[in-house]
């Protein structure tokens, strides 16, 4: 099996993805993907002269959104007219850090 990544290679990208592993996980997932980078080497006996590269799998994919258009919005008193409680012109909702009451 050929060396394609380090432990150190494999520490660094678990830190940086903040996945904990212990130093034997590290032993084992190098080994793994080491043996998975290995698996995907047959794709290197493709004769892929003349294959222009493809860049999205879906091919010549367009924006299929409309375009934005500046529209009026909604006013204020419109916003709130349904809201169960309101203060100040604002929403008043519960409270979600225990202090209890509306905030």
């Amino acid at each position: 099996m050929t060396q394609h990544l380090s432990e150190a290679d494999v520490r660094g990208i678990a830190e940086y993805t903040r996945i904990g592993l212990t130093a034997e996980e590290v032993v084992t997932m190098t080994a793994d993907l080491n043996a998975i980078i290995d698996s995907l080497a047959p794709i290197k006996e493709f004769d892929l002269d003349g294959v222009p590269p493809t860049f999205h799998p879906i091919g010549d994919l367009s924006n299929v959104m409309r375009d934005d258009k500046v529209r009026g919005s909604f006013t204020q008193e419109v916003a709130l007219e349904n809201a169960p409680k309101q203060e100040d012109g604002s929403f008043l909702i519960p409270s979600i850090l225990g202090e209890g009451g509306d905030r």
